[in-house]
C-alpha cells in the first residue's frame, strides 16, 4: 500500500530514497516551495493539539478543525527499516503490506475499500525510523476507521496465502524501483551503503528479494507481537470531530488492547566518524547519463545543529536561484539536474549532493564542481539574501503542508515518534529563524569536510572499457543487525466466523463541496477568476493561455513545452536569475508548464506579499525575451530529458501509446518533443507561439487563496490592465483529423527488469456531456486500490505492485489509459487481464453497491484535489482552457452522483472497448512476445534502439 511516485505523492518505503529516486529519474514534478519575508508570524504557528496517554501506553493526539467535512486518522509505529532483523531486509516494509490483509473481524480485501468506498483514501509508508498508516474520510466515518485500526493492532490475521501473495507484491516493487528505474540501484542501495558504516540505515528499506524469499509466516507473526503494540504507537486524529465523542471512541476501541510484558528491542548505536574519504565507480545498465553523488554524515535529527543544516540544504538546492542550480545547471551547464538532500534520521543522518551530468561531461569534472560548491560554504558565510530566502522557503514548505489534514497530523505525529515531543515543530521553526550565516558556515566546516565524504561515480554500463574494474558496493559488515527473537506465547489470530464477526460501525454520507468562483474581465478582455480562501496565509496565482502541445506545428513537437520553459528564463528587465531570486526572496515559487490544450505560469506566495508576486507574474507573462542562448540551453536540457525517457520502460510506453493511439494528429506528438523536432525549432517559432496565445483576449488569470475581492481587482488591474497587443492570426482547433486504427506494439528493450504495459483508447472530450459517466466507468476499471484492475492483477494474482487507469482530459478528444509494470514473463497474461476487465464493463451493468462506491471515490478525490490553493487553481485553469463552465467546480459531485449503471456501460462500450484500444508493451520481448502474438498475430515489434517517435509508423 505504498503510493506510487507521482506529483502529489508522499514519500514511500525508504522515503528519502524514494523521493531522491524521483528527482534522479524525473518522474515526479517537484514544486519549489513558497514562503514569507519573515518567520515570526501567525503563519508559522502550528495547529493546536491535545494529547493524552492510555494506561496501555498508547499516546493519543488530536487536532480539531471544524472548517472541514473530513477527518484524518493516523497510527504511527516506532518500527521501520532500521529494525529489520538479521537476514530479513525488507521485513518492516513487507509487514506494512500485511497490515492491509485481514483481521479477526475484517475479511481479506476490506481495508482497501474501507476508506475508498466512502470517498476517502488510506495508505501507508515504511521509513527507516517508523511505519505510518494514514486514512482520510468524511467525518461521519471516524468510528469505523478507529475500529479498523484497533483491529489490526490487536487482531491481525497472518495466513500463509496472504503472506506469500504480499511477498510477491513487495518483490515486484523492488524490481520496479531498484532494478527497473534509472538510478534505482544508486539511490536505493549504493548511496545508503556508502553513507553509513555502523547504523542500519545502510540497508535498503525496500528489502532484499533473497531475504524476503527466506522469510516465514511465524517470523511475521513474531514481528507483529514485538512491535505492533499500543505502547509502541501514536494515534493521531485531525479534522471535524467532537472531543468527548473522540475520547469515548478511543477508550472503547483501544483501551482494552493489552500492553505486552516483553520489551520493545531498540537499535542504540552511534555512527563512528569517517576519517578518510571513500570513492566508488560503478557501471549499470539503463543509466541515461553519468551521475556523481557525494554523501556526508550529519548528526541525529534531534541535534542542535539540525536547523543550521536545514538552512544550508535550502541554500544549496531550494528553488531555481539556489547555488547548485545556478552554478552547475544554469551557469556552467555541466549538469541536467543538481541538488542536495538532507536525510534527517533518529540515530544519525546524511547530506548528499548530486549532479546528473550533461552531454559528454566527465564524472571527475562533475565531482570537482560539486566539491567546489561545498567548499564555498566552508570558506565564506552565505549572503544575507540567501539566508533570508532559505529560511522563508523552509517556513512555507511547512505552511503549505498544513493546508491539508494529513499534513497537519503528520507534522505533529512525526515529532512525537522521532523526537518524543509534539512541540518540536514550533521549536524547530524558532531555531531556524535564529540561524545565522556564521552558523551555516560552521556546520559546513564541521560536517562537509573532505575526510568525511563518500563519493560515487555512477556510469552507464557502456562507458566501461573492456576489462575495466567496477567497485562492488554492499552493506558494510559492521552494520548492526539483530536476530529476531520471538517472544514466548505469540498468539496465532484466526478470522472469526462470518456470523461471529463484529459488524462495522454505522456510516454516514460523504459531504459535498461548496465553491463560489467570482469572475470578471478587465477592459482589455483579460478574464480574471477569484476564489477566496482564508484558512492559510497563501495565495496561488495561475495564468493560462491556449499555447498547448496540440498547437505544435508538424515537425515541431515540443514547441509549446519549450516556449513555456523559457518564459521564466528572462524578461526585458529581469534575467532568469533575477526572477528566481526575487520570487524566492519572498519565499515564493514560480513555474511554467504546457499540456495538450494550454500553457501556464504559476506563482505561489504568502498573502502578505501577494502584490510583489503579481508584479513578477505580470512581467513574466507579458515580457519574455526568448534569448538565443536561453533557447539553446533549454533545448539541450529537453533533449537530455528525452534521452532519460528512452531508458525508462513506463515513460517510453506512454509516449509510444499516445503516438499509436492518436497517430499524426495533434495529440499524438510527444508533448516533450523529439530530438529531431527540438533541433528544428528556431526562435521565430517560439515568438509566434507566444504572441498567438499569450494575449488578454485568450488568457485567463486565476487567483485562489487569502486575497479579498477588492485587493484582487486592484492587483490584477495594476499588473495587467495596460496590457495591449496587436491582433493575432486565429488559432486552429486541434484534434479534427481522423484517428488511426488501433495497433499492438512491442518495443524490445533487452534485459529490462520489468515490462511496462499500457492500453490507451481515445475518449470523450472534457466538455462532452458523457464525461462524468466516463469518469465513473474509469473509476470502476482502474481508479484506486479496490478497482477491478488492481484487484485482479495485484491482489488476486500478485502480478504487479500497482495497476490502474486514468482519464486524460483533453479539449478534443480525451483518452483513457490503463497501465502497470509487471515481470516480463507475465506481460502477455497482464494484457489479457486488462483487456478482459475493459470488455466486462461494456458487457454487464455495474452492480449497485460497486457503482455507489466508485461515485463516492470520485467525489472524495475531487475534494482532496482542491483542498489546497494550488490544487483549486489548477482545476479552474484547466476548466478555462477546455472551455468548460467554472460552475463545474460546484456541480461536480451532483453530476457524478447522477451517473447510473446504464450510462457507465454506454461509456465503457464507447471508450473502453479493447478492440478500439492500442496496446503497447515495453520490455524484454524475448520473454513475452510469443505469448502475446498468440492473441495478437499482427503485433508490431520494434527495437528500442530503432524507435522513432516523429511519426505514427514509429520508424
Amino acid at each position: 500500500m505504498i503510493p506510487k511516485c507521482k506529483p502529489d505523492a508522499r514519500p514511500a518505503a525508504g522515503g528519502f530514497r524514494c523521493w531522491l529516486a524521483a528527482v534522479f529519474v524525473g518522474l515526479c514534478v517537484l514544486q519549489p516551495v513558497t514562503g514569507a519575508p519573515v518567520l515570526a508570524n501567525a503563519g508559522a504557528a502550528p495547529p493546536a493539539y491535545v494529547q493524552r496517554t492510555l494506561a496501555n501506553g498508547l499516546r493519543v493526539l488530536a487536532i480539531r478543525d471544524t472548517t472541514t467535512p473530513n477527518v484524518s486518522v493516523q497510527v504511527w509505529y516506532r518500527v521501520g527499516g532500521k529494525d529489520d532483523p538479521k537476514g530479513g531486509l525488507g521485513f518492516a516494509h513487507l509487514f506494512e503490506h500485511l497490515m492491509f490483509k485481514q483481521t479477526r473481524n475484517l475479511p481479506a480485501g476490506s481495508f482497501v475499500g474501507l476508506a475508498e468506498d466512502v470517498g476517502g483514501t488510506n495508505d501507508a509508508s515504511t521509513e527507516d525510523d517508523y511505519t505510518r498508516y494514514y486514512t482520510t474520510v468524511p467525518a461521519a466515518y471516524l468510528e469505523r476507521i478507529l475500529f479498523a485500526e484497533a483491529e489490526r493492532m490487536s487482531g491481525l490475521v497472518i495466513e500463509p496465502a496472504d503472506f506469500a501473495a504480499e511477498r510477491e507484491v513487495v518483490k515486484n516493487e523492488i524490481r520496479m524501483r531498484v532494478f527497473g528505474e534509472a538510478y534505482g540501484k544508486l539511490v536505493q542501495m549504493y548511496l545508503p551503503e556508502v553513507s553509513y558504516s555502523r547504523l542500519p540505515y545502510a540497508r535498503p528499506t525496500l528489502g532484499s528479494i533473497a531475504d524476503l524469499d527466506a522469510a516465514t509466516v511465524d517470523e511475521a507473526r513474531a514481528f507483529h507481537a514485538i512491535y505492533y503494540r499500543p505502547d509502541n504507537a501514536v494515534l493521531m486524529v485531525a479534522g471535524n470531530y467532537e472531543p468527548a465523542q473522540l475520547d469515548a471512541l478511543v477508550d472503547h476501541y483501544f483501551a482494552p488492547i493489552a500492553q505486552p510484558v516483553w520489551p520493545v528491542p531498540r537499535v542504540d548505536v552511534v555512527e563512528p566518524e569517517r576519517t578518510a574519504p571513500t570513492r566508488h565507480v560503478v557501471y549499470e545498465t539503463g543509466t541515461p547519463s553519468p551521475a556523481v553523488v557525494a554523501s556526508y554524515a550529519v548528526p541525529p535529527e534531534a541535534h542542535a545543529d539540525t536547523p543550521a543544516l536545514m538552512v544550508l540544504d535550502a541554500v544549496l538546492s531550494a528553488g531555481a536561484g539556489s547555488r547548485l542550480q545556478q552554478a552547475l545547471v544554469e551557469g556552467k551547464r555541466i549538469a541536467q539536474k543538481s541538488a542536495s538532500l538532507l536525510e534527517q534520521r533518529q540515530l544519525g543522518g546524511a547530506l548528499a549532493v548530486y549532479a546528473i551530468l550533461s552531454g559528454e561531461v566527465a564524472t571527475a569534472d562533475g565531482e570537482a564542481a560539486l566539491q567546489a560548491e561545498v567548499a564555498r560554504l566552508r570558506d565564506a558565510p552565505v549572503t544575507p539574501q540567501e539566508l533570508h530566502r532559505a529560511k522563508n522557503q523552509i517556513l512555507t514548505r511547512v505552511v503549505r503542508a498544513r493546508e491539508t489534514l494529513d499534513g497537519k497530523a503528520a507534522e505533529i505525529a512525526k515529532a512525537v515518534v522521532v523526537l518524543n515531543d509534539p512541540a518540536a515543530p514550533a521549536q524547530r521553526l524558532a531555531a531556524i529563524a535564529a540561524v545565522t550565516a556564521q552558523d551555516v558556515q560552521r556546520v559546513a566546516a564541521t560536517y562537509l569536510v573532505d575526510r568525511r565524504v563518500a563519493i560515487i561515480h555512477y556510469q552507464p554500463a557502456e562507458a566501461a572499457a573492456a576489462g575495466a574494474p567496477a567497485d562492488i558496493i554492499d552493506v558494510p559488515p559492521s552494520v548492526v543487525q539483530k536476530t529476531l527473537l520471538a517472544p514466548a506465547g505469540v498468539r496465532v489470530v484466526k478470522p472469526a466466523d462470518a456470523e461471529q464477526r463484529i459488524a462495522l460501525p454505522p456510516a454516514g454520507k460523504p459531504a459535498g463541496f461548496a465553491l463560489t468562483p467570482m469572475q470578471w474581465r478587465l477592459r482589455n478582455g483579460l478574464r480574471v477568476v477569484l476564489v477566496e480562501r482564508h484558512g492559510a496565509p497563501l495565495a496561488s496565482l495561475k495564468m493560462v493561455a491556449p499555447a498547448g502541445s496540440a498547437e505544435d506545428p508538424p515537425g515541431r513537437a515540443g514547441l509549446a513545452a519549450l516556449t513555456a520553459s523559457l518564459m521564466t528564463k528572462g524578461t526585458a528587465t529581469r534575467s532568469g536569475a533575477d526572477i528566481a531570486n526575487e520570487i524566492e526572496s519572498l519565499g515564493g515559487s514560480i513555474g511554467t508548464g504546457a499540456g495538450w490544450d494550454g500553457a501556464s505560469i504559476s506563482v505561489t506566495v504568502r498573502s502578505d506579499v501577494v502584490a510583489a508576486g503579481f508584479g513578477v507574474l505580470g512581467d513574466v507573462a507579458r515580457n519574455p525575451r526568448f534569448a538565443v542562448a536561453d533557447i539553446d540551453g533549454a533545448r539541450e536540457q529537453a533533449i537530455e530529458v528525452l534521452d532519460d525517457q528512452r531508458q525508462d520502460a513506463m515513460a517510453l510506453a506512454r509516449l509510444v501509446a499516445a503516438r499509436v493511439a492518436f497517430g499524426n494528429t495533434p495529440y499524438g506528438s510527444p508533448k516533450s518533443g523529439t530530438v529531431a523536432a527540438l533541433k528544428a525549432i528556431v526562435r521565430n517559432d517560439i515568438v509566434q507561439t507566444y504572441t498567438r496565445a499569450w494575449r488578454p483576449a485568450t488568457a485567463t488569470l486565476v487567483i485562489v487563496g487569502d486575497v479579498a475581492p477588492a485587493a484582487a481587482r486592484r492587483l490584477a488591474e495594476q499588473a495587467f490592465g495596460d496590457w495591449r497587443v496587436a491582433e493575432a492570426v486565429p488559432r486552429a482547433e486541434p484534434g479534427r483529423a481522423a484517428l488511426p486504427a488501433a495497433r499492438v506494439v512491442v518495443v524490445d528493450m533487452p534485459d529490462a527488469a520489468e515490462a511496462a504495459v499500457v492500453v490507451m483508447h481515445p475518449a470523450a472530450a472534457r466538455s462532452d456531456r458523457a464525461y462524468h459517466a466516463l469518469l465513473v466507468a474509469n473509476a470502476t476499471l482502474g481508479g484506486g486500490g479496490s478497482s477491478r484492475l488492481n484487484s485482479e492483477i495485484r491482489y488476486k494474482r500478485a502480478l504487479s505492485y500497482d495497476a490502474g487507469s486514468a482519464v486524460l482530459d483533453g479539449r478534443s478528444p480525451g483518452a483513457v489509459v490503463a497501465a502497470t509494470l509487471t515481470a516480463n514473463d507475465a506481460a502477455a497474461q497482464v494484457v489479457e487481464l486488462m483487456t478482459a476487465q475493459m470488455r466486462n464493463l461494456a458487457d454487464a451493468l455495474v452492480p449497485t453497491t460497486e457503482l455507489a462506491t466508485r461515485r463516492q471515490l470520485l467525489v472524495g478525490n475531487f475534494g482532496r484535489a482542491i483542498e489546497t490553493a494550488d490544487g483549486l487553481a489548477n482545476l479552474l485553469g484547466n476548466l478555462a482552457l477546455q472551455s468548460v463552465p467554472l460552475t463545474e467546480a460546484t456541480r461536480f459531485a451532483r453530476a457524478v452522483d447522477r451517473v447510473d449503471a446504464r450510462a457507465v456501460r454506454a461509456a465503457a462500450a464507447r471508450w473502453l472497448d479493447p478492440s478500439g484500444a492500442s496496446i503497447v508493451v515495453v520490455g524484454d520481448a524475448r520473454r513475452f512476445v510469443d505469448g502475446l502474438r498468440a492473441s495478437y498475430p499482427n503485433l508490431d515489434v520494434i527495437a528500442a534502439s530503432e524507435l522513432v517517435l516523429d511519426n505514427e509508423r514509429l520508424r
